[in-house]
């Protein structure tokens, strides 16, 4: 199970019409590379960034059929965390329930055929709680 002790990177990539086509997730923890794989970016596809904004992270886990996966969930929750932190960096969005402070966008490049955003997200506040590593495997 990752820990919430290191930065992640956030690659999107948008059409034109700034609705989404695809963002990668990634997080290096315990040495290890941590993907997203949860379904959420192809979830996305095709929303406009304020849909995406207002995806509730319970709605998601029940729409992308996580219920009984921990692991899952906890990565959903970075993922879905990290993307609504980096597209209110991007647009400007000052929300309550959004910490776009802990974006660093490092690259925007626009081209014929969309936009790409770079961004470094530092680790969330808050994390559903989920056992670490350590702890859980101390419970087997």
């Amino acid at each position: 199970m990752p820990c919430s002790d290191s930065s992640s990177g956030l690659n999107i990539r948008l059409d034109l019409n700034e609705r989404l086509i695809q963002f990668e997730f990634a997080k290096i923890t315990c040495s290890q590379e941590i993907k997203g794989q949860t379904g959420y970016s192809q979830y996305c596809l095709g929303k406009t960034l304020e849909e995406i904004l207002g995806h509730s992270y319970h709605q998601l886990v029940r729409d992308l059929g996580l219920e009984a996966d921990d692991e899952k969930k906890f990565i959903l929750h970075l993922e879905w965390d990290a993307l609504k932190a980096a597209l209110a960096q991007y647009l400007g969005v000052e929300r309550e329930d959004i910490d776009k402070d802990r974006c660093r966008i490092t690259s925007i490049e626009h081209t014929e055929t969309g936009i790409d955003i770079a961004e470094v997200i530092l680790p969330p506040k808050e994390l559903p709680k989920i056992l670490p590593c350590s702890l859980a495997d101390q419970k087997q």
